[in-house]
């Protein structure tokens, strides 16, 4: 630990509870030292690259919904390759997938974004 007003340069302590988040700990103290150190972030073994490009769908969405954006122009932005005519809306599955981001993204902000925090373990 730090006390407030020491040298920056100087060596700092750690304290890890052990427990069962024991890993999830060991894992955030080396991606800080790494980011201590200026170098890039090492990538997050929590969140696979599908994981993480939903999540930053999930916050888009839900931002442009707190914004009062419709779904549709919310879904234009987020699926621009996919044909999102007002005719076809309706049964559109791209209209689920916005709803359902729209959805995921309000739990995130209402905090499950804590989950992020731990691994996945199996029950």
């Amino acid at each position: 630990m730090a006390e407030h007003g020491a040298d920056p340069s100087a060596p700092i302590g750690l304290v890890i509870a052990i427990g069962s988040d024991t890993d999830d700990r060991i894992e955030t103290v080396g991606r800080f030292w790494s980011a201590l150190q200026k170098n890039k972030p090492r990538e997050d073994p929590r969140a696979t690259p599908q994981r993480r490009h939903r999540l930053r769908q999930m916050l888009r969405a839900i931002d442009a919904w707190m914004e009062a954006v419709p779904y549709r122009r919310i879904a234009a932005v987020l699926f621009p390759d996919d044909d999102i005519e007002a005719r076809s809306w309706v049964g559109n599955p791209v209209r689920e997938t916005t709803i359902r981001l729209v959805r995921d993204g309000k739990s995130l902000v209402n905090g499950g974004y804590r989950a992020l925090l731990r691994r996945s373990r199996r029950s």
